[in-house]
This record gives structure tokens, C-alpha cells and sequence, in this order.
């Protein structure tokens, strides 16, 4: 998909398929953190210990999801995902789903994080060393930080 660097593939298991034979529609919200994850492991952000190890928090503080199409068990998937802004102490992702199959896209959506605080639980800025790292890996991502 153009536009999009990193992917990862993943197969619809059996109890992620509701009632209907579908692919539930919360289970592409866990896709979309997974994929998050693997996105920030690739560009070698997770810390040495290991996630949480280094006291950083980052909250989940919006998903939103479009669903467009249907996915079925055993069904190959590809996940794409980019972070699309950094803002000062924020970050957001676009998610697209296609059926590894046909290319069909069958759910788009975004999300954003923000790094928080331990003690304060307030949000706070984000590592320069981070905001590197993406924009070195997404040249074209939206920058929206205050000076």
C-alpha cells in the first residue's frame, strides 16, 4: 500500500469469529495494537529491558475504526500502519486492513498515544531521540509540535 512501510500479516483465528462466521469487530482493535508494537520494536524504540522496563508510559487515548468489509476464519490479513503526527507530548497512527488474498481493503481507522507521566499520570513530551527515529523512518510524517 503506498504510503505505508511497515505491515504485519496475520490469520483469523477461530475465536476471533462471532456468531455471524465474521471476524468480530473488536478484534481489529487488537490488530491495530499489535501492529503498533511491532512498529515501534522495528524502529528499535521499545527499551532495552524490555516494554514498560524503563518506567514510560503511553496511554491509548483514541481508537476509531471504519469497517468497510468482512473477514472470515483462517482468512490471511495484512495490517499496514504508520504514525501519521507527532505532536508534543502525542502521536498517531493510521491502521489499514486488506484481505492478503484480493487486496480488498476491509477496515481503516487511527489512533493516538500519549506519553504520560508515571508519578503525575499528566501528559508529558516526547523523547527527541523517539520523534527522530519516525521521522527518520516516515519522512513525510506531519509534524505539529509547539517551538
Amino acid at each position: 500500500m503506498d504510503g505505508f512501510k511497515h505491515s504485519m500479516n496475520v490469520t483469523v483465528r477461530f475465536n476471533e469469529v462471532d456468531m455471524l462466521g465474521v471476524c468480530n469487530n473488536a478484534v481489529y482493535i487488537s490488530y491495530f495494537e499489535e501492529a503498533r508494537i511491532k512498529y515501534i520494536k522495528h524502529l528499535g524504540l521499545l527499551p532495552p529491558g524490555g516494554i514498560f522496563s524503563d518506567g514510560s508510559l503511553f496511554f491509548m487515548v483514541r481508537n476509531e475504526i471504519n469497517y468497510r468489509g468482512h473477514a472470515y476464519y483462517d482468512e490471511e490479513l495484512i495490517v499496514y500502519n504508520r504514525v501519521s503526527f507527532i505532536k508534543n507530548s502525542s502521536y498517531g497512527f493510521d491502521h489499514v486492513v486488506v484481505k492478503a488474498s484480493t487486496g480488498e481493503s476491509i477496515v481503516d481507522g487511527s489512533g493516538i498515544i500519549v506519553r504520560v507521566d508515571p508519578v503525575t499520570r499528566k501528559s508529558t513530551p516526547l523523547d527527541e531521540e523517539f520523534i527522530r527515529a519516525i521521522v527518520e523512518y516516515e519522512p513525510d510524517v506531519q509534524i505539529m509540535r509547539d517551538k
